[in-house]
């Protein structure tokens, strides 16, 4: 858009434009500006542009649309994840459940003593698993949720 000549001839002169900013807001104009390399007034002219360029909304709703796809990923990756959790404990529960031999009423308090033990050492071997890794996730691989289940 061209401006009418001012006084000297020049037809693009910038208007100056006096702003109040909260002092917060103009500490994060400087610090953009300083590691842009570019003056405040640049960037506040920039900032302004696009704010009232007729493509503000639809760069808005791209910017949202990219953030839903992000978490729709998200959802689909927890969705897996517990998928793969609820199919290993269904098949360690059948498994547990059929070759596990009742025990007699004398056996049973020392079976208890000995699955606390094992509990005990089940729960500080999970817990270096969740601290160190590897995830069972990262094991099992993307294709897994994928395949055809077993018969």
């Amino acid at each position: 858009m061209s401006h009418p000549p001012d006084k000297a001839g020049r037809t693009d002169k910038k208007k100056r434009l006096s702003v109040y900013l909260d002092p917060d807001l103009m500490l994060l104009l400087a610090d953009f500006a300083d590691r842009r390399e570019q003056s405040r007034s640049i960037i506040a002219e920039a900032a302004i542009a696009s704010f009232l360029s007729p493509d503000a909304d639809e760069r808005q709703e791209a910017a949202i649309a990219k953030r839903l796809d992000r978490i729709d990923r998200n959802i689909q990756r927890l969705e897996r994840d517990v998928g793969i959790a609820n199919e290993a404990f269904a098949i360690f529960i059948r498994f547990w459940l059929t070759s596990t031999a009742p025990l007699a009423d004398a056996a049973q308090a020392a079976a208890r003593a000995k699955g606390g033990e094992r509990y005990d050492k089940f729960l500080e071997a999970l817990g270096r698993r969740l601290a160190k890794g590897p995830k069972l996730r990262q094991e099992i691989g993307d294709d897994a949720d994928r395949s055809t289940p077993d018969p």
